[in-house]
């Protein structure tokens, strides 16, 4: 079942941020990621319980997948790249 991570950034280094995105993309597409959203315009039409600011969905083919690419050792420096560079929340969700 294919599975989608989905990230929302609120950046506050963009130079540190584009270095995390060109080390990132890779990695996640070495471990079958497929950009779906990359920081497009963004219409929020309801904010009940949550105000995104900055959208990626990268589609995996399956939830372990997704959680190989965050987990891989090449990963681990983009990740305090990224936390250094701005706050984001970061899920995995199962889908079609």
């Amino acid at each position: 079942m294919a599975a989608y991570l989905i990230v929302d950034s609120d950046i506050h280094d963009a130079e540190a941020y584009d270095r995390y995105k060109a080390g990132a993309r890779p990695i996640l597409e070495r471990h079958g990621g497929e950009y779906i959203a990359r920081g497009g315009a963004l219409d929020v039409v309801e904010d009940g319980t949550w105000t995104p600011t900055r959208l990626v969905i990268v589609k995996f083919p399956d939830a372990a997948s997704a959680r190989a690419a965050l987990d891989d050792p090449d990963y681990a420096p983009l990740r305090a790249l990224r936390q250094s560079a701005a706050k984001a929340t970061i899920a995995i969700v199962e889908g079609i």
